[in-house]
């Protein structure tokens, strides 16, 4: 390995070599004031947003194909769309694969630093050459105006404790990669009126910690974010952070601010092709060596004799109907959005809101939400009509009527555990007198 060829860390390598990002990590174990990730919208390029998810085989096949097509790949990036270490298994089981497969690639991961701390070792031990830790306050007075909540394994802190605990394990982070001889650059989002004063601080900081690279990122507006209001910082604003920054730590001055599933030289535009075959890998059933026809001796060394299937779910997700994105609370009629809940990992991630048609139309509104939610196995909400339950259950999405906390319900489900206490009652029609809601007598 040549780490002098990380087109992110050293900008004379960016014109000669690439990257690509595997989006393995969909799960986020913090929620940035700033950050609405969304999975499927390939005209955004920012962190946060990738146009599928891969499994760690499926992520073998993809890169297969990218480094057949594109030269100069010389870094394999893992940096979301949410963190690598709240999705620790996929994360280490794709980074091990890489490096039995291309032993002279170098390996790179980005992070928040909440969890890193458990996988140091093993980090090092497969030779990890580079990771990024992003780091917007070095004060947890300002943190917490950062981030919404921080959520330390099943235990979720708001802002004042959250803060104050994602910075500590930021610092030991850093200090942990820095012992074991891992390169380390430190990113921070320039957001306006709420950090953009302190970034000095925090490069004061990194410097004692003998970071390698500083990386000042301009925040981009989000919309749906909590801080959809600010604008993004000017140039001249950033070119003065940047120069106090500067004073005190190496900056990184050619960020392209890179999409989870990046691909190519830092300057290239998006490769369509491939992000199609990303797509398409994403979403196949066959396994690893039908799609590549590569012989069972080059395969990753764990499975010599048995093809590696690609583990495949038709519809992975779970829709909710809510007001407020924390309780199933809302009838699917006066819904104008579905969250979509990705549930593969311990914890619940939302991974988009999809808007839905209008009222009217009669059954043709219930036949396009069937289309708009084809990829979902369930649709929780705590009321549904007649018409609607019948056309949803036809198209095999399973309907529950329900009341109570999204993040509760969806895990009980996916461990088979008992929500009748949390199923909607049937409803009852006192006649015309009555003057209740509609949901049953109490």
């Amino acid at each position: 390995m040549n780490i002098s060829n990380h087109p992110c860390f050293n900008p004379k390598a960016c014109k000669s070599f690439g990257r690509v990002h595997l989006p393995i990590a969909p799960a986020c174990n913090i929620q940035c004031n700033f950050c609405n990730r969304k999975f499927d919208c390939v005209n955004e390029s920012r962190p946060g947003v990738a146009s599928s998810i891969l499994s760690p085989d499926q992520a073998m096949v993809y890169l297969a194909e990218v480094m057949a097509v594109k030269e100069g790949i010389s870094v394999v990036g893992i940096a979301g769309p949410g963190d690598p270490f709240a999705n620790p298994v996929q994360t280490m089981t794709t980074l091990q694969l890489v490096r039995q497969t291309y032993p002279s690639m170098l390996l790179c991961v980005a992070s928040n630093g909440l969890n890193i701390a458990p996988y140091l070792d093993e980090l090092k031990a497969v030779d990890v050459s580079h990771v990024s830790i992003t780091v917007n306050a070095v004060d947890p007075l300002i943190g917490e105006k950062v981030y919404s909540w921080v959520r330390d394994s099943k235990k979720t802190l708001g802002p004042t404790l959250g803060a104050r605990l994602l910075l500590e394990r930021q610092l030991a982070a850093i200090k942990g990669l820095k012992e074991r001889g891992i390169i380390v650059k430190v990113n921070t989002i320039v957001l306006p009126g709420i950090n953009d004063h302190h970034v000095e601080e925090i490069a004061k900081k990194m410097a004692t910690l003998e970071v390698d690279l500083f990386n000042c990122m301009a925040y981009f507006p989000n919309e749906g974010a909590n801080l959809s209001h600010l604008e993004e910082p000017p140039k001249k604003v950033m070119k003065k952070i940047q120069t106090a920054a500067k004073a005190h730590i190496p900056q990184m001055l050619h960020c392209k601010r890179c999409r989870a599933d990046a691909v190519g030289k830092l300057d290239e535009k998006t490769d369509t092709r491939l992000m199609d075959r990303l797509i398409e890998i994403a979403a196949s059933p066959r396994s690893i060596l039908e799609l590549t026809g590569t012989p069972k001796k080059n395969m990753p060394k764990k499975e010599p004799t048995e093809k590696v299937s690609i583990p495949v779910v038709d519809r992975p997700y779970i829709a909710v109907a809510t007001r407020e994105g924390v309780l199933v609370n809302q009838h699917l009629g006066e819904a104008q959005y579905l969250s979509i809940y990705e549930t593969s990992s311990e914890i619940p991630v939302m991974v988009e809101k999809r808007r839905l048609s209008k009222p009217g139309g009669k059954d043709f509104r219930w036949y396009a939400l069937a289309d708009t939610i084809k990829d979902c196995h369930q649709l929780l909400v705590s009321g549904i009509g007649t018409a609607p339950r019948e056309i949803l259950t036809q198209k095999g999405i399973e309907i529950l009527e329900v009341n109570g906390m999204i993040d509760s319900l969806i895990s009980a489900l996916k461990n088979k555990l008992d929500i009748s206490h949390l199923m909607v009652r049937e409803h009852s029609n006192c006649g015309d007198a009555c003057r209740g809601t509609g949901m049953g007598c109490m």
